[in-house]
């Protein structure tokens, strides 16, 4: 294949990102501007809305102002004026939280890793990646937030309440993301009565994968 057929491809798998991505907005708070420039750039051409600021001030701004929706977030823990401690991050991620913005928080940082990442999810946040992280894995990450924002959006208008999660920080975050899974599968099996093709549907995954998580988490359909 020709160079210039690859980046003929490439551009064509963009648009469509862009087009499928359009109407999400992302909010990156991050301090480090040729960090913050990079990020930008690699949401924007996937297609994302892109907001951005360097603090928890300019944050809190942000997302309180009504006419923004914030889909995900992307937040370093280290920012400024106490840039060498996850004080003002975590700050961040307490206000959101208590404000019941359903902004989905993905933390990447460099600070402390394991301490850090316990303490955010314990405080709050969706998912956490250590620095430096792969494009791909931040882009996994954000997606899988906005899976869960839309979702967790179709349940509220359909009169569930905002997913709790109850697993124990103590047991890691592999513990809690798959406990936020398992939550999600049984509140939609359970509001379908169990059927498969409007669970996988509601869901947005295929069938196959709903007998996957049922087997996973020993779901059966007499559980009430």
């Amino acid at each position: 294949m020709s160079n210039n057929s690859e980046e003929s491809m490439a551009m064509v798998y963009a648009e469509k990102k862009k087009l499928k991505n359009g109407h999400f907005t992302i909010l990156l708070v991050e301090d480090d501007p040729p960090l913050r420039a990079i990020l930008k750039s690699m949401l924007e051409i996937q297609g994302f809305n892109v907001m951005e600021t360097d603090s928890k001030i300019g944050a809190m701004a942000i997302l309180g102002d009504d006419s923004n929706t914030i889909h995900a977030m992307i937040l370093d823990l280290g920012l400024p004026p106490k840039a060498h401690t996850t004080e003002e991050g975590l700050d961040v991620i307490v206000q959101t939280t208590s404000a019941m913005h359903a902004t989905k928080i993905v933390v990447l940082t460099g600070q402390d890793e394991e301490k850090s990442a316990l303490d955010a999810i314990r405080e709050g946040a969706f998912d956490f990646l250590s620095k430096p992280a792969r494009s791909e894995d931040i882009l996994t990450a954000v997606n899988r937030a906005i899976l869960f924002h839309s979702k967790e959006k179709d349940l509220s208008a359909d009169g569930m309440t905002r997913l709790q999660l109850n697993a124990k920080v103590a047991d890691g975050l592999k513990a809690v993301r798959e406990e936020a899974e398992e939550k999600l599968v049984r509140q939609v099996l359970k509001e379908t009565g169990f059927n498969i093709y409007r669970s996988a549907e509601k869901l947005g995954i295929k069938r196959e994968s709903i007998y996957y998580f049922m087997k996973k988490f020993g779901i059966n359909r007499d559980d009430s």
